[in-house]
């Protein structure tokens, strides 16, 4: 089986784009740049299905290699045969071939083994071929120094036979369905913690039971933390019954005088082999579906936050809010950077609420302050009612911004390294200012996981996390753009084809010789070669540069086609730029060639029309309910704006303006079946909740979005 059809059995799309893709790919071509600039060889295959075949070869190249270790290791045991490298060979399913080569894995001295060094195994063979002999006479001829007796010789026997049943490919993959279709997952409280407080958390599983492949993602993986934790113990199992008859019809044949000593084997091969094997297996493969769910989630999360709607290039106030240490105030400018920081006192202790209202007042005045961001933490509610009672002079926006991952952003190297001056506190405000200015270009500084929009993001495989996670943020930074001449290090180090040694040697030149005025600049890049520059080109934007093609999509190999189509109509590009009327006189058929086709102009056309367009919408102004300030303030049946700020496969969760979020399950989303939550609500967006239930002692709210 090639690469190719491999592929093709999971992935629903001609075998020629997937061949061009893996060619691409192999190429170092970026799947940013694949998906955007090389459609016609694609197919028009989205980024999506492209990190899709990425990890299917990657896939297949990890079985290829498996099969090379295990000839490599058969043949070294001088074991190899015609007949297991035609099987080897021809599977392409790695749970097959660790069934293949279970026989010759090394492992520890085993019973068999023991009874095979004391010549029992031709015992066993009489045994499985099942016939007509009288076995209790026959297993006299193997007594020895090591075999006292005929019990000793039949258990011997039996061990072989029970090693046979549980290395039966046949056997395994029956037992694998059965498991697949009746097990049950058991929890049960380890009496030793049953009255430690820390395991109250995990009440709900002291007794419990459910099917395995039915169990919600977020069960099983509470389930396993419980475990992990110690608080409980797992168990996977199939009925035993069922699974010794399902056995006992595979292997035996006939019924004689060798059946029961068969049936023994079974027994012994199902409760010490077969079984424990055999669940772990089942076990872990549903650890692996709520892994990928669950990460699922995140990244999904994550990409609606990274591409929440930008403020854009304004004069921002932002407050880290507190009570007794204060509320740290920062002022940017439009391209963000720091031009004063204060702390201000209007909480309690303190209640310096005049002196704060006319020192912001006067910051805002001074440095031409557009919008106010508050965090949402500590002391929001209140320095948010504290900010609208000061009558500015001119109309200031008030926003309140998340604060997820400040404090991490604020204490890591990249704050340091922008901020050798300034403490944590200060580092914290400028980041929930620039978060309003522009969420992608502040959060890709953060480790995704501090941002707090996934479930149990700590259970699962950290790496098979990451991975997903920097996929989400490459494709949300190709998707909207960068541009170079205000672009941190970091968030160029997520442009195609950059990278984040080729970013800081971008930063050098733009600190040496100033902005960048055209693409083609890019080359005078220390070490940006013709690769580089062919991924990355068309992912940065230069904003009132020499050719106005360097802030739009158009990738630089299409400027000449441009230039072209501009001149057929009888204008400079930039008069072709943004006129609809124009670009729809263009045929594109006119202007194929080898590189680009009809796909790829039709994309070009379409850019010309909106040129650099963000794709992303613009930040509204959002209020809490003004009589809600704590828990107490809630009443069943209230009626509240919220903002969405975590989504879950079991519902999201509502920010309501309390440092508690509320849970809108996911049976109260809308009225009637819902199967996936992000289908009715997005990260960020305001709905209105009804408050169902409030339960003070346990701080936790239940609404409903079925008003």
């Amino acid at each position: 089986m090639t690469a190719v059809q491999f592929i093709q059995n999971q992935v629903n799309t001609a075998p020629k784009n997937i061949e061009n893709t893996l060619k691409l790919l192999a190429e170092d071509c970026t799947i940013p740049f694949i998906s955007r600039y090389r459609k016609d060889q694609t197919g028009n295959l989205d980024e999506v299905v492209v990190e899709q075949i990425a990890k299917l070869n990657s896939n297949y190249e990890a079985i290829l290699k498996r099969k090379e270790t295990i000839l490599k290791s058969v043949l070294e045991q001088n074991a190899l045969t015609p007949e297991f490298r035609q099987k080897i060979e021809q599977s392409f399913d790695l749970q097959e071939l660790e069934d293949f080569y279970l026989p010759y894995k090394k492992k520890k001295k085993t019973r068999a083994d023991v009874a095979r060094e004391n010549g029992l195994e031709p015992l066993a063979k009489i045994i499985m071929a099942q016939g007509n002999d009288d076995v209790d006479f026959i297993s006299t001829r193997f007594l020895n120094k090591n075999v006292k007796n005929e019990d000793e010789a039949l258990q011997g026997a039996r061990d072989i036979i029970a090693e046979w049943v549980n290395e039966n490919i046949y056997v395994r993959k029956q037992l694998r369905r059965l498991y697949h279709k009746t097990a049950l997952i058991e929890a049960k409280v380890s009496k030793s913690k049953k009255d430690d407080e820390a395991a109250q958390k995990f009440s709900q599983y002291f007794d419990w039971s459910e099917s395995l492949t039915k169990a919600p993602p977020h069960r099983l993986l509470v389930m396993l933390r419980a475990e992990s934790e110690g608080f409980v113990k797992l168990k996977v199992e199939s009925d035993p019954e069922e699974a010794f008859h399902l056995v006992r019809e595979i292997i035996i044949k006939k019924n004689n005088d060798t059946t029961p000593h068969i049936e023994q084997a079974i027994e012994d091969s199902l409760k010490r082999l077969l079984a424990p094997a055999i669940s772990n297996e089942a076990l872990q493969e549903a650890k692996a579906k709520a892994d990928a769910n669950s990460i699922q989630v995140f990244a999904t999360n994550l990409s609606q936050l990274l591409l929440a709607p930008p403020l854009g290039e304004k004069r921002i106030l932002a407050i880290d809010p507190g009570y007794r240490s204060g509320c740290k105030i920062v002022c940017l400018d439009e391209k963000g950077d720091l031009l004063y920081n204060e702390t201000i006192y209007p909480h309690a202790p303190q209640n310096e609420t005049g002196i704060a209202m006319k020192k912001i007042k006067s910051m805002v005045n001074a440095y031409k302050i557009d919008a106010i961001a508050i965090g949402n933490g500590t002391a929001s509610r209140e320095t948010e009612f504290f900010i609208k009672k000061i009558a500015f002079d001119k109309p200031v926006q008030v926003f309140v911004v998340s604060e997820a991952g400040a404090s991490v952003y604020s204490a890591s190297k990249i704050a340091r390294e922008e901020f050798p001056s300034y403490d944590v506190t200060v580092r914290g405000s400028v980041s929930i200012g620039r978060r309003l200015s522009d969420p992608l270009a502040e959060l890709v500084k953060i480790d995704p996981k501090a941002i707090g929009v996934g479930q149990y993001q700590h259970d699962v495989d950290q790496g098979k996390l990451k991975e997903e996670l920097d996929t989400v943020v490459v494709r949300c930074v190709n998707s909207v753009g960068v541009n170079i001449n205000t672009a941190s290090k970091h968030l160029l180090s997520y442009v195609s084809g950059i990278g984040e040694k080729l970013a800081e040697n971008i930063i050098q030149y733009r600190s040496e010789n100033g902005p960048f005025e055209d693409r083609k600049q890019l080359k005078k890049v220390p070490r940006l070669g013709d690769k580089a520059f062919q991924q990355g080109a068309a992912f940065v934007r230069i904003a009132n540069g020499k050719n106005p093609l360097d802030n739009s999509a158009v990738h630089p190999e299409a400027y000449p086609i441009v230039e072209k189509m501009a001149k057929d109509l009888k204008l400079s590009v930039h008069d072709l730029i943004a006129n609809k009327e124009k670009t729809k006189l263009i045929a594109p058929e006119k202007y194929i060639t080898p590189e680009i086709g009809l796909l790829g102009l039709k994309d070009i056309i379409r850019e010309l029309e909106k040129p650099g367009l963000d794709p992303r919408k613009s930040a509204k102004v959002f209020e809490f309910d003004s009589n809600v300030r704590t828990m107490s303030d809630l009443k069943t049946g209230m009626v509240l704006p919220g903002i969405v700020n975590n989504i879950t496969n079991f519902g999201c969760f509502v920010d309501i303006g309390l440092k508690e979020s509320g849970l809108v399950h996911i049976s109260q989303l809308r009225a009637g079946f819902v199967s996936d939550v992000n289908e009715v609500v997005k990260l960020h967006e305001h709905v209105q909740v009804k408050v169902t239930e409030v339960d003070e002692s346990r701080k936790r709210i239940q609404l409903s979005m079925i008003l």
